[in-house]
């Protein structure tokens, strides 16, 4: 959950939000040092009266800057393509939920279970309890155990809107006539929240999602309970 003023991520929740962050980390390193380096050529040529006119026109010079840049785009590039794939990869999921976005509400089926399933709205502002935040709780969380490998189906019934948990790495459009799938695996229990990512009509601000993350042996009983 972000707090007031926050300028960093989210606390990671799931292995692929850890490596997303670990290449954030890398490429903003690769970042700083390129601006590090153009910003203090910039104050030479500002300051410096002298130009040394074999240097400036050197074919060595000419290959060290278009080398070192396709150098550079190689770093990035690499850890990049391995994370999308690790994104991509599907484990032999324990567990699959069904996602659908309506306007302006999510509905999920556990397709493992025969009948367990239940529509998620917002709550109300003049209907929350002490401690529970605006725009961001809903009615019925989504349960889900943790450390299990958990496959999300997620399409829509009407427009565009994307199912999106930052603590997670999760941002997954739901399209109408078509099945997107994720992968997601919680490694410590707790509530975490998300919105729709998709501008989808008048009521896009007010589809919150909520994850309760909780043990396998709590999930049972949940599931039990909810059958």
């Amino acid at each position: 959950m972000a707090y007031p003023f926050q300028l960093g991520f989210q606390d990671a929740t799931s292995p692929i939000m850890e490596e997303l962050l670990h290449f954030h980390d890398h490429t903003l390193m690769i970042v700083f040092l390129i601006s590090s380096l153009v910003l203090y050529i910039i104050s030479l040529m500002l300051t410096t009266k002298l130009t040394h006119t074999s240097t400036m026109d050197a074919q060595e010079v000419e290959t060290i800057w278009t080398i070192l840049p396709a150098i550079i785009l190689i770093l990035i590039a690499l850890p990049s393509l391995r994370i999308l794939y690790m994104m991509d990869e599907i484990n032999s999921p324990s567990l699959t939920v069904k996602t659908m976005g309506h306007q302006w509400y999510w509905s999920y089926e556990y397709t493992d279970y025969e009948d367990l399933s239940f529509d998620s709205y917002m709550i109300p502002t003049q209907e929350l309890k002490p401690g529970e935040l605006r725009l961001l709780e809903v009615d019925n969380r989504v349960v889900l155990p943790m450390e299990v490998t958990i496959r999300m189906l997620i399409s829509s019934e009407d427009v565009l809107h994307s199912w999106a948990v930052p603590s997670l790495g999760l941002k997954t459009d739901a399209i109408p006539g078509r099945l997107n799938q994720t992968t997601l695996m919680g490694t410590r229990p707790g509530l975490y929240y998300g919105q729709c990512s998709e501008i989808c009509g008048s009521n896009h601000s007010f589809m919150p999602i909520v994850l309760e993350l909780v043990p396998l042996s709590y999930f049972e009983k949940w599931s039990v309970f909810m059958l």
